[in-house]
């Protein structure tokens, strides 16, 4: 197995047990407008199947659809190939731990649940997008092990995406948990990068 196998993989095994602990969740009393959230999803998936979907994790080294789009920059050392496996593993478990913090206050989309609150512990003591945090940095491992202009195209494409999910979900937060609560919590806490200054 290849890092870049071994990495979709660990997608693979990601996305089934998400998509099965979606069941574990209390039902949404509110939600933003799905106009207001749908471009930006769309942003967000555009980006990621610009790093993921391209070029086969089985093919070799330095095949590519495209040469200039999908031909390899650099060939990562097979240690650094590893670590970024590593990497990756790492902000899965990241993404987990947020959502086991969360319980059934977690949804796939923001909305406020009953008994909904600030939650500024576990990892959100950290960053106040943990879960995006950890997928952004997944998609980072892979675009780095790719090496190729499409991914790091499609990994800020997905930056900016998610960014965008972030103020759209903080806005709808801060209106339906308090501004004073929520103020607070983001003067303290950075968005998506552990120990970035914070917005103020």
């Amino acid at each position: 197995m290849t890092p870049l196998q071994a990495i979709y993989w660990l997608w693979d095994a990601w996305a089934v047990s998400w998509f099965i602990a979606a069941l574990w969740r209390a039902p949404a009393t509110a939600r933003p407008p799905l106009s207001t959230r749908l471009w930006r999803d769309g942003l967000t998936l555009f980006g990621a199947a610009l790093v993921a979907v391209w070029g086969s994790p089985f093919s070799a080294p330095g095949e590519s659809l495209d040469g200039r789009l999908h031909a390899s920059l650099w060939q990562a050392p097979p240690a650094a190939a590893w670590g970024l496996v590593a990497l990756t593993f790492c902000a899965f478990a990241f993404c987990w731990w947020a959502r086991l913090h969360l319980g059934p206050l977690w949804s796939g989309v923001a909305g406020r649940t009953a008994h909904h609150r600030v939650i500024d512990t576990g990892p959100y003591r950290l960053v106040r997008h943990p879960i995006y945090t950890g997928i952004l940095t997944a998609l980072l491992a892979m675009a780095l092990l790719k090496g190729t202009a499409a991914a790091l195209v499609g990994m800020a494409i997905a930056s900016l995406g998610f960014v965008l999910k972030c103020r759209l979900e903080e806005g709808f937060l801060r209106s339906e948990l308090g501004a004073e609560s929520y103020d607070s919590y983001r003067r303290r806490t950075p968005m998506l990068v552990p120990f970035a200054p914070t917005s103020g």
